[in-house]
This record gives structure tokens, C-alpha cells and sequence, in this order.
């Protein structure tokens, strides 16, 4: 087994050279305008957070659109408060959701009709933006020819429940370990493009050619589905290190982290109950016997223990990757553990779920 995890530890750490990460002094000549679009629904505890958030960006060039979705709570007054006295903020009130859209992407696309910017950057209303992200996207975006850049978050540790604290840390372990990040950044195929709702950075021209979130109106996943249209129509899509820049406060109970984890990694696995079981086996297998083994360790040799040593420095070189805190790699069997628990009773009645 200790062969195999080293194998894996090496795939991860070439795997990851191909992604792509934000330059810390971004060189940035040409100031297009750019527009952050923002769907709320019943989002009144993230209001006050996210408009800090949005009037600390550096950037110049910036309109800030607010969509309240018909919220039952505060949202809209809340955003009005809060926004008042800066002409770059617009609050505009969602519209009745139509047959055979989403609710989300629907307000995403009342968004960009209103919108006037060279660029479209849709993010979550739980979403905290450090100060320079709009440089660094597009510096990115200029860098590569990007029409789409994209990237996922990371999580505010306090906000997490328990089950979170477990599940939430191995979203950036699943794409350094099983997206072929040189396929996803370097080639049009599909079937290697990921993509995160908190972090949509589209050129304008390029997502207007695709039908924008019109083409995806029905999909619950539509981030992962509006990347795929994207390369279908051969524009350039690049998963970046975004997880310093953005920062998401996305789930606050464990019953959102259980089903919020199931439907992305099903999604991920093209919708198919068999390969969700084959993922929930392949980490009981290798990510948690290692937990089993090492006790044996004080009776048998070290030998025994080496599995769990290296699968913990797997994660920890993650983290690092990823900048982030390498204290959740101590918990990584846990969190494998509680992976497979999750996605085995599930994976034949997911399909019905999404």
C-alpha cells in the first residue's frame, strides 16, 4: 500500500504545476470595466460582510450589481443600507422565476442584461473578495487568453460545522488529485473542466457567444455545465489558485455541508451512481485503512504506520499548495472516512436528489 500512496503523492504534486496561480503584483495597463454580479436570496446575515468586502477592491473600473431574489427576510433593505451613497452599487429586484429555468441562474441572467462591463465576475453573496482579486483575474485573463477563469474557495474555518470541518477541506485535495489540471487548462475537453459558482470570471464577448446563463437555464449545477459550453464553443477556460483571494462562508449546518458535498461530487462524476461508489471504495480503501494500520505499528515496525504518514503529507502539501492552513491535513483520514460514508448509502438514489 505505502508504494501505491507514494505514487499517488507524486501525481498530485505534478498534477499540480499546471495550476494556475494568481500573480502577486499584478502589471495591469488596460482598465476595462468590470461588473460583479451578485444573485441574493434571503442572504441577510453575508449583506454587510459582502458590501465591506466589495468597497475594499482596489480596483478602479467597477459597477456592483445586487440582485434581491424575491428574499422573505432582510436582504433588500439590508443591501439599500448598506450601499447607500456609492453610485457604483445598483439593487435590483429579482423577477418571478419563469418555467424551465433555476432560480439561481435565472437571477444570474437578469444580472448580466443589466450589466455593462468588458468583464462579468459572478460571485456568491457568502463570498469575501481580498482587496486586488480583480488585477489578479485580469492579469490571469490577459496572460492566458482566458475567457472564463474560475477557482475554488476556500472556507472560513469558523463558520464551518463539524462535518465541515471534515468534508470542506478536500474540495482543493479532489482537483489536485483527480482533475488532469493540464488537460482542464490546457485543451478544450469538457470532460476535464471544473468550475466553482463563488468565482466566475467571464469576458464579455466570449459568454454573450455561448447564450450566457440562458444555456444552462435548467441546470443545478450550472457552473461546471456553463464551463462546458464554454470550451465546446473553444474558448479558453482556466482553473486558477484562487483560494487566498476568495474566501467563502457557504455552509452553516451539517445537514448543507452533507448535501451541498454529495450533489457536487455526483455532478462531477457525470451524474453515475456506480463511479460514486467506486470513489467511496477507492478512499476507504487508501485513505482510511492507513488509519487502521498504524497502531499496529508499536507491535509489527514503523512499516505499518508509514501509509497514514503519507497520506497526511499529501494533504498538507494541498494545503500548502493552496495556501492555506495545513492543520486540516492531521484530519484527512476523518475526512476520508467520512466521504465514503456519505456518498455509499447515496449513490443509488442521487439521481432522484438532483
Amino acid at each position: 500500500m505505502s508504494a501505491v500512496l507514494i505514487i499517488f503523492f507524486v501525481w498530485t504534486i505534478v498534477n499540480s504545476l499546471f495550476l494556475i496561480s494568481l500573480p502577486k503584483r499584478p502589471n495591469i495597463t488596460d482598465l476595462p470595466l468590470v461588473s460583479v454580479l451578485v444573485p441574493l436570496r434571503n442572504e441577510e446575515r453575508n449583506v454587510a460582510r459582502l458590501v465591506r468586502s466589495l468597497k475594499r477592491l482596489t480596483y478602479s473600473r467597477l459597477e456592483f450589481l445586487l440582485l434581491d431574489d424575491q428574499s422573505t427576510d432582510g436582504t433588500e433593505a439590508l443591501l439599500r443600507q448598506k450601499t447607500a451613497g456609492d453610485h457604483r452599487f445598483t439593487i435590483i429586484r429579482g423577477k418571478a422565476l419563469p418555467d424551465g429555468w433555476v432560480g439561481k441562474v435565472h437571477a444570474c441572467h437578469q444580472l448580466a442584461e443589466r450589466a455593462k462591463g468588458t468583464y462579468l465576475f459572478f460571485i456568491d453573496a457568502d463570498v469575501q473578495l481580498k482587496p486586488m482579486v480583480i488585477e489578479k483575474l485580469l492579469a490571469v485573463a490577459k496572460t492566458y487568453d482566458a475567457k472564463l477563469i474560475t477557482g475554488f474557495p476556500s472556507f472560513h474555518p469558523r463558520s464551518l460545522p463539524l462535518v465541515g470541518k471534515w468534508l470542506v477541506p478536500l474540495q482543493h485535495f479532489f482537483v489536485l488529485f483527480h482533475l488532469p489540471l493540464a488537460l482542464a487548462n490546457y485543451t478544450m475537453m469538457r470532460s476535464t473542466t471544473a468550475a466553482h459558482g463563488a468565482c466566475l470570471f467571464f469576458e464579455r464577448a466570449a459568454y454573450e457567444a455561448i447564450g450566457g446563463h440562458a444555456a444552462v437555464k435548467n441546470e443545478l449545477v450550472e457552473d461546471v455545465m456553463i464551463a462546458h459550453k464554454m470550451k465546446a464553443h473553444r474558448h479558453r477556460v482556466i482553473i486558477a489558485n484562487v483560494s487566498t483571494d476568495v474566501v467563502c462562508y457557504m455552509y452553516e449546518t451539517n445537514k448543507e455541508v452533507w448535501e451541498g458535498f454529495l450533489k457536487n461530487v455526483y455532478i462531477g462524476l457525470n451524474r453515475s451512481p456506480f463511479l460514486v461508489f467506486v470513489l467511496a471504495m477507492f478512499y476507504g480503501i487508501f485513505y482510511v485503512t492507513p488509519l487502521v494500520l498504524a497502531p499496529l505499528s508499536l507491535i509489527y515496525g514503523w512499516a505499518y504506520a508509514l501509509p497514514l504518514l503519507i497520506i497526511v503529507a499529501q494533504k498538507a502539501y494541498v494545503e500548502w499548495k493552496t495556501e492555506r492552513s495545513c492543520s486540516t491535513c492531521y484530519w484527512m483520514p476523518v475526512s476520508a472516512l467520512a466521504s465514503a460514508v456519505r456518498a455509499m448509502p447515496a449513490s443509488s438514489m442521487v439521481a432522484t436528489e438532483v
